[in-house]
């Protein structure tokens, strides 16, 4: 099967996991913070941590499976674990361009949200 296959099965997976999660945590917590997104986070980027390492180091010719976990399973979950990934992976090889790309990454993503919002409510208005 393609890798493409694998990917967007987990991301199948994945997506299901996060929407029940979301259901679950509003359920038990209520919708006043989003418990469910801080979860997904967090899990997920413990879980692509250790399947990272674990993949790599015990099993570096599964790539299938390394992609359908991580990208597919864990990036349908939460996309937030790939980028905490890239920051480790990009801190062990120079801290300042990690920093960076942190800072870049969450200013410009939530100016683009704002943005998006306002163009949105534009359009229908």
């Amino acid at each position: 099967m393609p890798t493409v296959f694998w990917v967007a099965l987990g991301g199948a997976v994945g997506s299901t996991a996060r929407h029940g999660v979301n259901i679950a945590s509003a359920r038990l917590f209520g919708s006043a913070f989003p418990w469910g997104t801080f979860a997904v986070n967090v899990v997920g980027s413990f879980a692509i941590g250790v399947l990272a390492a674990m993949l790599l180091r015990r099993m570096p010719e599964a790539t299938d499976l390394r992609f359908f976990l991580t990208t597919g399973v864990l990036g349908g979950f939460t996309t937030f674990s790939a980028f905490s990934l890239d920051v480790a992976s990009l801190y062990e090889r120079h801290a300042l361009v990690a920093a960076c790309y942190v800072g870049g990454t969450v200013a410009l993503s939530i100016i683009a949200v704002f943005l998006g919002l306002a163009l949105g409510r534009s359009i229908g208005a």
